[in-house]
């Protein structure tokens, strides 16, 4: 079974337009927050990655908006890793106010080293989200 990490992000007002509806584009930010601490769960760090030469570049983008979320709302954010392939993997995003679905979304990311080349995912992030007990695909 995938490892589904939730974390939590309560709407500032300056995520909001002048309805108090969140933009569009905040939604991409909480996905970026939520990967991170989905990784930081597992043990990984980004910067330690960056240090050792090894990036995780966006390939692909996209949400789908179900509902909007509002200022001072909480937004649960439940993460998994449903795709892990040589040199990419893909996380998959469900957001909830309450215990309604808001939106969901994916992004494809791809490990590139210094010079923006693809690489293998290096063995220590490897070794850690299968520890995880997810059943990765490759």
């Amino acid at each position: 079974m995938a490892k589904i990490h939730k974390t939590e992000i309560r709407v500032r007002y300056q995520e909001t337009d002048n309805m108090g509806v969140v933009y569009y584009a905040n939604y991409f930010i909480w996905f970026e927050v939520a990967r991170t601490e989905y990784f930081r769960s597992l043990g990984v760090n980004y910067r330690r990655l960056e240090e050792k030469g090894a990036y995780l570049m966006v390939a692909k983008a996209s949400c789908d908006y179900k509902s909007p979320a509002k200022y001072d709302d909480i937004v649960r954010i439940e993460t998994s890793l449903p795709e892990l392939k040589n040199s990419s993997l893909k996380f998959a995003h469900k957001l909830f106010v309450n215990n309604r679905l808001i939106a969901t979304g994916e992004s494809l990311h791809v490990f590139t080293n210094r010079a923006s080349r693809p690489m293998r995912i290096p063995e220590e992030v490897s070794r850690l989200i299968s520890s995880s007990e997810l059943s990765p695909r490759r």
